[in-house]
Formats: structure tokens, C-alpha cells, sequence
């Protein structure tokens, strides 16, 4: 079990998970209640909701992956409360992310 010690279950992670569920849940349900046709966004080629997602979580890890490399995931806040929690700037990678993602599903 060494050799994944370092794959830590922490909140975010947690949540990137449950968020991940629900985005693909939701998905689901949208194929079934309201087919999509393809449309074409500034690519310039077909896509669906699929596509579009698979876009947007690609584009999330290359975000995340650039912004540990030059930014790293330093702590930019401590809120006080009992020893207090630490949030670490990966989190502002998190809501470029979003942005971009909803950028996606707007554009492409």
C-alpha cells in the first residue's frame, strides 16, 4: 500500500468526485429528456454535450497541471476556526476552470 500513499482522499478531491457524478447524472438526464443535435461553435467543427464535456475536463487538467507548475498551491488564506483551515491558491485554479468550462458550453 506504500506505493499509493500519496493519492490523499481530501475534500477536494471529494468533491471534484461528487461534482464529476453530478455533472455526468445531469448529463444523462438531459440526453434522455432533450436529444441534443450537433451544433457548431467557433471550432468550426460538430460537437455535443459529450464533446463539450470531455473539452472542459481536458481543459481543467491543463489548467490545474499549468498552474501547480508556475503558481504552485500555497496557502492564501487561513480562516480562524480551532486550528484553522488552510485554502491554497489551487482553488483559484478551480474557479478559472469553472469559467472556462461554462465558456465551453457556450461557445464551442
Amino acid at each position: 500500500m506504500e506505493h499509493i500513499a500519496w493519492m490523499a482522499w481530501t475534500l477536494p478531491t471529494a468533491i471534484f468526485f461528487v461534482m464529476l457524478a453530478t455533472t455526468l447524472a445531469v448529463m444523462t438526464w438531459l440526453a434522455v429528456a432533450w436529444p441534443e443535435a450537433e451544433r457548431v461553435g467557433i471550432l468550426r467543427i460538430p460537437t455535443t454535450r459529450g464533446d463539450r464535456l470531455f473539452i472542459s475536463l481536458i481543459t481543467t487538467a491543463v489548467i490545474h497541471l499549468l498552474w501547480i507548475g508556475f503558481v504552485g498551491t500555497d496557502t492564501i488564506l487561513t480562516i480562524p476556526s480551532g486550528e484553522g483551515i488552510e485554502i491554497s491558491s489551487l482553488w483559484l485554479a478551480t474557479v478559472i476552470s469553472l469559467v472556462s468550462a461554462v465558456a465551453i458550453f457556450r461557445t464551442v
